[in-house]
């Protein structure tokens, strides 16, 4: 009976105005039945993009709902790759821009209207709604509907199992440091590697130093269209979308 009710409260979304909804790593149909059901009946859509493009989340809910100009709200970065993280030139702009459109969507809550902000991959998983559930989620009731991780439906994919017994694996920001990334890529046994845009150069040689280049993979685009997957080592060239990540899958206990 316990069971049963508390089964029933998990799912009762009465009161609750503000949604972080995963839609999984870009193919809709990994979208979970919840993410499905909030977007529908939500009644603002909100989506994270660069100036003059279509978010991809929104691209991916494209499956589920048709354009409704009266249910969106488009939050455009102000700058994305024009300046680096911890300069103020891309610092100062982000904060602020997180801080206007938190108030914007509060003043839609405020309203009664449910906001349901559109998420690539799961929301708390280096996802820029963290932004806002930071600034809005004590102000009014939240749900975070978790999704498959872009790196789930990478190593899916790619057909490479990425940890095998007592394996740890270790996910890495492509931003950090050379020597860092080397040094960590050194004490794992698997590594999922993010963030590679223009750090692609990085990774590499990173790669390279710790003895992992010939296990890297290469994923672009997973599930999506225009997918890649090649062994890094045949790359020929240093171009990574965003939509990209490298893989090193694990060595340890078979069976």
């Amino acid at each position: 009976m316990s069971e049963r009710k508390n089964d029933q409260v998990s799912s009762d979304r009465s009161g609750i105005l503000l949604f972080g909804v995963g839609l999984g790593p870009g193919d809709p149909d990994y979208m979970t039945v919840r993410a499905r059901d909030i977007i529908a009946s939500a009644d603002r859509l909100v989506h994270f993009c660069k100036k003059g493009s279509r978010g991809n989340a929104r691209a991916t809910a494209d499956a589920v709902i048709a354009p409704d100009p009266e249910r969106e709200i488009v939050l455009a970065f102000p700058v994305t790759t024009e300046a680096k993280v911890g300069e103020e030139a891309y610092d100062g702009p982000i904060a602020a821009f997180y801080d206007e459109a938190a108030e914007q969507l509060a003043g839609e809550m405020a309203a009664g209207h449910t906001v349901a902000v559109l998420c690539d991959g799961d929301p708390f998983f280096y996802g820029s709604f963290m932004h806002l559930w930071r600034r809005l989620a004590h102000r009014f009731p939240t749900e975070v509907v978790p999704g498959v991780t872009g790196m789930a439906g990478a190593w899916v994919r790619a057909e490479a199992p990425i940890t095998w017994g007592d394996d740890v694996m270790t996910v890495l920001p492509g931003t950090l440091a050379e020597a860092e990334l080397t040094r960590r890529l050194k004490d794992t046994d698997a590594a999922v590697i993010m963030k590679l845009g223009r750090n692609l150069p990085k990774v590499r040689r990173a790669l390279e130093a710790a003895g992992l280049i010939g296990r890297a993979i290469y994923v672009e685009r997973a599930t999506m269209a225009g997918q890649m997957v090649t062994r890094l080592a045949d790359k020929p060239d240093d171009t990574a979308p965003y939509f990209s990540m490298v893989l090193v899958p694990g060595e340890g206990r078979r069976l």
